[in-house]
């Protein structure tokens, strides 16, 4: 694929639920412009885009793949995004690279939640939008249906290109609404050019007029044009739908039937003429939330917005010619690392397939092998110090214990999950030094499912995933004065201990120690020996947990001449430590946090009642940023939201999202505390 300059290059990313065939029409544009030699299909697993073998397997996309191809000396980037929730973190990474996103809509199902979020994406990444309406062969697809609630959901800004050629129930084609002519589609995909029939003019005309009224408010002429009743030119009503897309005055819609190719041709020509190039937002956000001009013939600058980690190639850093012309052997510098990085070798990928190149122009996507030093959101530049905005990533809070079933595979499981971490941001893995586990975040149960699959597949370990541990504590409650005297003789020097401990809660996290003894009963000397005794048993309470918050004052004590030593008075220390546990009413503490839930205003009581369930304390309501929506802020303990991801999603098909920070500890129930207390007994039995 020849070297194209900027003006000719369109990249843009395709959105949608889950199912409605992102990767279907990729396959299709490819196919109709020569991209590929064959035309696979999902099932099969023959698509260029889905080749993981994972995906594969569960006949879905997982990942963002680049799939180039050339249309009429226009270079177009299309960038095939995953429809699960789960995997919101490669759709974000590809709608900062591109240009324009196209949100694909079943044409029997109409919108659906990925349908809403997709726009919900699209807006928050400010890009230009357009609509698909996919499957439209279906007996059952109703274009009307769907395109009125894309215009009541999203607004009056939605307009129609095309619509079905229907004929006696059965669609037969498609009416180009600019140009007022019907193509009709054949069994192959191919389509001829006819005059629009007659029982189709009266439908063409009404949506028609709603295209014309909708290009008029481009431009004062044509609105001028418009109400005087004149004919709005193909040509005029191109340029205006161009310049509509670009400024988000348009938002079109298209239809076809992306596995019989139906459509495919006419939505390639609207890419071409009417979807922005990388230059028409004329400036790019910087991570200091200023803009820098586009340049085309400045300074070469990237934006890594990708990287993968591939078992025969290495790493792989997918990156976006953000300024200037980017040249074979060029040496640039990781401003975010403050290192230089050769770049040997320059490719375009299309799925798979790596196709080796000496020049790319500002606006194109490509790969690099093995920088050492650069990851994912880095920017790399000639000689400016450029630090381009990073993807912004959702948290994850799903969280799985995760452990080998093999011994000794601890180490393959932590590089396997690093390497993946490289990849995937919204992975997120740490060794919980209090409760020794390795704790995996993911998205939701599909994610986690998925790491788990390629941990196998790819680095050859097996685990096993389990609910994570919760970090209790334990405080005591009441003030208590305790004896502890160690005392133990067999032959020689013997050992003698005995302290005089007051306990009491403390204020600061950890052992608040003083002493008030008097006459030297206990010499200072042993002083520090008694501090570390207690130290050392506040590791574990009555309940198996830390203790915090501790205050202990050595207030009396005795001591022999000979027999008296440090480590006495350590287990002198302890044996008042255990007796203050037996008295002094100690309570279990667990994690707690702010919770905050933004949900649309109709699943508000389902969602409170649930935090209820969960013993969560719902602290106020505010209206969110987003139109329709509620945020619910609550407290609630850390053991209540660690499969939250899950419940929330279905409660709200997918619509509500949540954020949880820790804050500090509260004191458990105690008929909870007390199952706690037993089933750590039969653990360690």
């Amino acid at each position: 694929m020849q070297n194209i300059e900027t003006k000719r290059i369109r990249t843009l990313a395709l959105l949608g639920h889950s199912g409605s065939g992102k990767t279907s029409l990729a396959e299709a544009l490819l196919h109709v412009a020569g991209a590929s030699d064959r035309f696979g299909n999902v099932p099969d697993g023959t698509t260029v885009c889905d080749y993981d073998p994972e995906e594969i397997k569960r006949g879905f996309s997982l990942a963002s793949k680049v799939a180039p191809f050339m249309w009429k000396n226009t270079k177009i980037n299309v960038l095939d995004t995953p429809g699960f929730l789960d995997f919101v973190g490669e759709v974000k990474q590809a709608l900062r690279v591109a240009d324009a996103a196209l949100i694909l809509v079943d044409g029997k199902a109409g919108i659906e939640v990925g349908t809403e979020l997709a726009w919900d994406y699209a807006r928050e990444a400010d890009l230009p939008t357009a609509f698909f309406i996919n499957k439209f062969d279906d007996n059952e697809a109703r274009f009307g249906r769907v395109l009125d609630a894309l215009h009541e959901k999203f607004g009056k800004n939605i307009c129609p290109l095309t619509i079905p050629m229907v004929q006696d129930g059965k669609v037969l084609g498609a009416i180009d609404l600019i140009k007022q002519e019907a193509h009709v589609f054949s069994d192959k995909g191919l389509h001829s050019i006819q005059p629009v029939p007659a029982e189709s003019v009266e439908a063409m005309e009404k949506y028609r007029d709603m295209l014309m009224e909708a290009v008029a408010s481009t431009d004062e002429d044509l609105m001028m044009k418009y109400f005087e009743g004149e004919e709005i030119t193909p040509m005029e009503a191109l340029n205006a739908v161009h310049e509509g897309v670009i400024h988000g005055e348009i938002v079109p819609v298209l239809c076809g039937a992306a596995t019989k190719l139906w459509g495919v041709w006419t939505l390639l020509d609207v890419i071409d003429e009417s979807f922005p190039r990388h230059t028409a937002k004329k400036v790019e956000l910087l991570e200091s939330g200023d803009e820098r001009a586009i340049e085309p013939e400045g300074e070469t600058a990237l934006f890594v917005f990708k990287t993968v980690s591939d078992p025969f190639v290495g790493k792989m850093s997918f990156f976006k010619v953000m300024n200037g012309t980017l040249r074979k052997d060029m040496l640039l510098k990781n401003t975010t690392t403050d290192t230089n990085e050769k770049m040997s070798h320059i490719y375009i990928v299309k799925g798979k397939t790596q196709t080796e190149v000496d020049v790319l122009c500002c606006g194109d996507i490509g790969m690099t092998a093995k920088l050492a030093n650069t990851n994912t959101g880095d920017t790399l530049a000639w000689n400016s110090d450029i630090h381009y905005a990073r993807t912004t990533y959702p948290e994850p809070f799903m969280a799985q214990s995760i452990s080998p079933l093999s011994k000794g595979d601890e180490d393959k499981i932590s590089l396997g999950i690093t390497k993946l971490c490289e990849e995937d941001k919204t992975i997120k893995f740490e060794n919980n030094p209090e409760t020794h586990e390795l704790v995996l975040y993911g998205m939701g149960d599909m994610h986690i499912s998925v790491i788990e699959a390629k941990l196998k597949s790819r680095f050859g370990v097996s685990v096993k995933l389990d609910t994570p541990k919760i970090a209790y504590r334990e405080m005591i409650t009441k003030r208590v004065q305790v004896q502890g005297k160690h005392k133990k003789q067999s032959g020689g020097h013997g050992q003698y201990g005995d302290v005089k401990i007051e306990f009491f809660p403390g204020e600061d996290e950890g052992l608040t120690f003083t002493e008030s003894t008097v006459g030297g009963s206990v010499p200072k000397n042993f002083h520090p020996a008694v501090q570390k005794g207690l130290e050392d048993s506040m590791k574990r309470g009555v309940y198996g947990y830390p203790v915090i918050k501790l205050a202990a004052n050595l207030f009396d004590g005795s001591y022999h001449d000979v027999d008296s030593n440090e480590m006495s008075f350590k287990m002198a220390a302890s044996l008042a430590y255990k007796e203050c546990m037996k008295l002094a009413n100690p309570v279990l503490l667990e994690p707690v946090g702010d919770l905050a839930v933004t949900v649309p205003e109709s699943y508000v009581g389902d969602v409170m009642s649930n935090l209820n369930k969960r013993r969560g304390s719902v602290m106020g309501m505010d209206p969110a940023a987003k139109r329709g929506y509620t945020t619910i802020n609550a407290t609630i303990p850390k053991a209540e939201i660690l499969d939250y991801t899950i419940t929330l999603r279905a409660m709200t098909q997918g619509r509500g999202s949540f954020t949880f920070t820790e804050t500090g500890y509260e004191q458990v129930p105690m008929n909870i505390a007390m199952k706690i207390k037993e089933e750590n007994a039969a653990n360690e039995e």
